[in-house]
């Protein structure tokens, strides 16, 4: 019996072994996969040497072309009081020292997003191209890079967040798509309230 136990075990620990590496396999591919489907845009955002695409625990990616002018969106985007009326990832809004609701240069605010409360950090604000911000804790932290490039029909709106910190490895295996997906959203509300602006 003591044997038979012994190999149950045995079995049970190199299955787990298994799944770990696989996952973490699974986990680092989804990244660099995420990475090379950013370029070129993402080469285009002055990542601190702490945040580059390649070096990141985790990364995320997304874009959208609006039929509204880079100033439209940029207002938009700014608003940051408004981000929980539209956008899911986003709750528990505070901007400090901050009494018009709008993102400017060094402004910090903190959030809840993806579950966790973060203090984030205005880093760049280039209006209307430009918009950057740094989100720092113990278990993750974050840069999160805008770019607002114009187009002929309007501007395509870029946005990727790099990520460092032993929560990005529970964030990789657990839910590795949902910022991804929330972020997608956020840029889909982002358009639609950019292109039915009352002009």
């Amino acid at each position: 019996m003591k044997n038979r136990n012994k190999s149950i075990t045995k079995a049970t620990t190199k299955i787990c072994l298994l799944c770990f590496i696989t996952i973490s396999a699974t986990g680092c591919y989804s990244v660099k996969k995420s990475v090379d489907r950013s370029y070129p845009n993402s080469k285009e955002i002055q990542w601190p040497e702490d945040y580059q695409p390649e070096e990141s625990k985790f990364f995320v990616h997304n874009e959208i072309d609006i039929n509204a002018s880079a100033e439209i969106v940029w207002s938009v985007l700014i608003q940051a009081d408004a981000w929980e009326d539209y956008y899911e990832g986003a709750s528990n809004l505070k901007l400090i020292d901050n009494t018009d609701g709008r993102l400017a240069e060094s402004t910090v605010f903190t959030w809840k997003t993806m579950g966790l409360d973060f203090t984030s950090t205005i880093k760049e604000f280039e209006a209307p191209y430009r918009l950057s911000w740094e989100s720092d804790k113990k278990s993750i932290r974050g840069y999160h890079a805008w770019l607002i490039i114009p187009t002929e029909n309007g501007c395509q709106l870029i946005t990727s967040e790099a990520q460092h910190g032993f929560m990005t490895f529970l964030q990789k295996v657990f839910v590795p798509n949902k910022l991804e997906r929330l972020h997608n959203e956020w840029l889909t509300q982002i358009k639609y309230k950019s292109e039915n602006v009352e002009k």
